[in-house]
């Protein structure tokens, strides 16, 4: 039997072994299932990057065989590569309408928008992509119509939960459908690809309108202008904070762009319809400091947020000071531990009071503890536990909590390709993986040469050397060094190192004076030797010559 024909598999090429960049793969008689199409962050881990996603070469290269690609929920982490990926896609594309609304906005910004066949599917809905007869289900998460995704084939069936939780009172959308996960466990699931995030946490996730309660008695009690930040696509805490802040005697203004976007895909899909319409930023500074409520953008410490650009007191609009509050109603994403604190200790110094949820119960998370975990487990009885979304420590708790449960689990990282039918469920072959990296308008690899550059300049610094020579190739003047982050302009230092490489450039045999390319050459390596004698490290350099 050739595998990849007459086979169902699971193919993980982002999102296993690393949290974010979901990107997943389903084969059944060599036809293709993408689930989810998202960015990560660089991070602690990769300060030279700002936004990633997985590189998707192997299934680029077998289009032809894609049905279609399936988002489970309208995170940056599983929906914010499709506009940058699409086009090596490109695929149909199924999502709820909340997910739609998201990524139209998404897809029209980059120009795209009528180019991809975009289907809309009623939350609970069922549809079909031949080989895969499909079903979504209800599932709470911190973001409207998240599903999980019940994948049905002639070899067996699959649930890939996606992102979920099994809040009791999620307040926007509705609880997890247990009655549809049990009734599709009782038809036998061969498969439960899950959500690892919090396979770590002992107990229950808590539910957001716990969050609401604390909330709403909490705002009540501060005076000064008050701030709240949080993920920007948490619409239920979008509208908790509104309804707090009317408590209050506040009116709320949105800061942040991807804020008001959220906002105009949630009205547009009918949810926050019993929040009044948020203010502008420049409407925010008509209200006095006690009756004023912002939620910003930045929760991560992003460096470009409203939030950082307010820390240091370089936001064109909004202003936060002594007296003011600013609550961060989120958790720590694993990597932007140094970033947040980082502004945290920016607005202290501002004389901001800063309250975290080590003060207050002002936020809960959005994917499963291990109650929950348990509670699924036996809702679906799945012959195979494969977890999924997490690091490589969540994984493994994840697999060992299953295996308490009576289900045995399969460990993958990205790019292994597990054939789960027919026989016995085996890793048995591999896909290239990589990472790209969002670089202006263009995609870069995170291992290419562009950005191993990058990587040197920002720890080894660049240097660069500017030549005039004559038609013999002997130097005329002195050669100009410009090493920013080296030296500073006026040391003297620059001095002895045009000095030396002038000296060490008079040294060279003739012709290779009068070789362009060869002197060029030289003269760079000549750089080199004197950058690593004088300063013990290899910047970049580079060397500009100039014939007179």
């Amino acid at each position: 039997m050739n595998p990849g024909t007459n086979d169902l598999a699971f193919l993980p090429l982002g999102g296993t072994g690393e949290i974010g960049m979901n990107l997943n793969l389903y084969r059944c008689d060599g036809k293709f299932l993408a689930v989810d199409c998202g960015i990560g962050f660089g991070g602690a881990t990769h300060p030279e990057v700002d936004v990633m996603m997985p590189d998707p070469i192997f299934i680029a290269e077998r289009r032809e065989k894609l049905v279609g690609l399936v988002i489970t929920h309208a995170h940056e982490d599983h929906v914010g590569a499709v506009a940058w990926l699409w086009p090596q896609l490109r695929c149909p594309i199924y999502a709820t309408p909340f997910a739609a609304a998201v990524l139209r906005r998404k897809l029209a910004e980059v120009g795209l928008v009528n180019q991809v066949k975009l289907h809309t599917i009623k939350p609970g809905g069922s549809f079909e992509l031949k080989p895969f007869k499909l079903q979504f289900i209800a599932v709470a998460h911190s973001i409207p119509e998240a599903q999980a995704l019940a994948i049905r084939t002639p070899y067996g069936n699959v649930l890939h939960t996606g992102d979920f939780k099994l809040d009791p009172e999620p307040l926007v959308g509705p609880r997890s459908d247990e009655a549809a996960l049990t009734a599709f466990g009782d038809e036998g699931v061969l498969a439960m690809v899950c959500d690892s995030t919090n396979a770590m946490v002992e107990g229950h996730s808590g539910s957001e309108a716990d969050v609401r309660r604390i909330m709403t008695a909490l705002i009540k009690t501060l005076r000064g202008r008050l701030a709240v930040t949080c993920f920007a696509s948490n619409v239920a805490r979008f509208e908790t904070v509104a309804l707090a802040a009317k408590a209050a005697g506040r009116s709320v203004a949105l800061v942040g762009r991807s804020l008001r976007n959220i906002d105009a895909a949630a009205r547009e899909c009918g949810y926050l319809k019993g929040v009044p319409p948020f203010l502008s930023e420049d409407e925010a500074n008509d209200i006095d400091d006690d009756h004023l409520m912002l939620i910003c953008t930045g929760s991560q410490g992003e460096a470009r947020s409203a939030l950082a650009r307010i820390a240091q007191d370089q936001h064109p609009r909004i202003e936060l000071g002594e007296g003011d509050t600013i609550i961060f109603s989120s958790r720590i994403i694993p990597g932007n531990e140094r970033a947040i604190h980082g502004m945290q200790d920016a607005l202290v110094r501002r004389g901001v009071r800063v309250m975290t949820d080590d003060d207050h119960m002002i936020h809960v998370s959005g994917h499963p503890a291990r109650d929950e975990l348990r509670r699924l487990y036996k809702l679906v009885r799945p012959k195979l536990a494969v977890p999924v979304h997490g690091e490589w420590r969540h994984l493994t708790a994840h697999a060992a909590l299953a295996q308490e449960a009576g289900v045995p689990a399969m460990l993958l990282e990205d790019g292994d390709i597990l054939s789960l039918a027919p026989g016995k469920p085996e890793i048995v072959d591999s896909a290239p993986v990589g990472k790209l990296v969002a670089d202006g308008a263009r995609l870069v690899p995170l291992n290419g040469t562009v950005m191993g550059a990058r990587r040197r300049m920002l720890f080894n610094g660049v240097v660069i050397a500017s030549v005039a020579v004559d038609e013999s190739g002997r130097v005329r003047g002195k050669p100009r060094i410009s090493a920013p982050g080296l030296f500073d302009a006026d040391d003297k230092e620059t001095i002895r190192i045009s000095a030396e490489l002038a000296e060490a450039l008079t040294d060279l045999p003739a012709a290779t004076r009068r070789d362009d390319s060869a002197l060029t050459e030289a003269a760079r390596s000549a750089l080199r030797r004197v950058m690593g004698k004088r300063l013990q490290k290899r910047p970049i350099v580079d060397v500009h010559l100039l014939r007179v």
